[in-house]
């Protein structure tokens, strides 16, 4: 896809956090995804520069947030979505609302550290656990501070955060195991791991084939649940978004061979199943 000018059009990256995050996860990326990949960074409400907004827990009111935004963006534009953690259902989210109601969607959908919905999701399901097991959970991902004590500032302002948006992200994986209306999109879909992620591990990850009936590429980076701080994300990213918008001739192939030689990243491609 052109710019008219004989030019690569810029395709414009919409990135979602992981639960508790605002956009400072992003920050740094737009030096390092590329030429040609704008970095839009989303935050949802309650955090960031919304911090005044009530959270919210539903996928109803996330699609009331999200859906005129992309909505009202030109066909002519090419857009790619990347989401981490419970950002991942975020974006997936968004993409299948856009399906099913036949609008343009993304060019490139692309999860991190988020194994595929049918996938038992241990943080998120335990969103309405009692505090203390709740954060013996965050504890083990490193998302607890060592200084949090009951009643500190941490457990009043952060941890209402975190639980409402487990809350999301387990309604989110909920949802999206019921029937599609318009069948499941058809995107490519890169879904992206950490070596050291015990939540989203590589053979889950490969899982993500069942819900797209684009092509699906999964890659290792290195790094645990909070890969997205990395240099390799965003690099593989900026080209995974080029090659796409390009339109090589064999879609798979051409994002296989993004990254791999120069982040030091595994790489298993296959055809999406449109099984849901």
């Amino acid at each position: 896809m052109t710019d008219g000018q004989g030019g690569i059009r810029p395709v414009r990256l919409y990135c979602f956090a992981h639960a508790g995050a605002g956009t400072s996860s992003f920050e740094g990326w737009a030096g390092r995804t590329g030429p040609g990949v704008e970095v839009v960074p989303l935050p949802l409400p309650g955090r960031g520069s919304r911090a005044g907004e009530p959270t919210i827990t539903t996928r109803e009111a996330l699609l009331a947030d999200l859906m005129g935004h992309f909505a009202a963006a030109p066909p002519s534009q090419p857009f790619a979505l990347y989401g981490h953690s419970l950002g991942a259902m975020v974006a997936y989210t968004v993409t299948r609302a856009l399906h099913d109601v036949g609008l343009p969607g993304p060019a490139l959908l692309a999860v991190g550290a988020c194994p595929p919905p049918t996938v038992i999701s241990p943080l998120s399901d335990s969103w309405a656990a009692p505090a203390a097991e709740l954060v013996g959970l965050l504890a083990e991902m490193g998302a607890v501070p060592d200084r949090a004590a009951p009643g500190g500032f941490w457990y009043r302002t952060v941890l209402p955060v975190l639980r409402d948006d487990l809350a999301l992200g387990h309604r989110l994986r909920v949802a999206a195991r019921g029937p599609a209306s318009g069948g499941p999109p058809d995107v490519p879909l890169l879904a992206v791991c950490g070596d050291r992620d015990p939540l989203g591990r590589p053979g889950d990850m490969a899982g993500w084939r069942e819900w797209t009936t684009g092509p699906l590429t999964v890659h290792t980076v290195p790094g645990d649940h909070y890969f997205a701080g990395g240099p390799e994300l965003p690099a593989l990213l900026g080209r995974a978004c080029r090659t796409t918008v390009n339109r090589a001739p064999d879609y798979c192939s051409g994002l296989a061979q993004v990254g791999a030689a120069k982040v030091g990243m595994t790489a298993d491609t296959s055809e999406g199943t449109g099984r849901q």
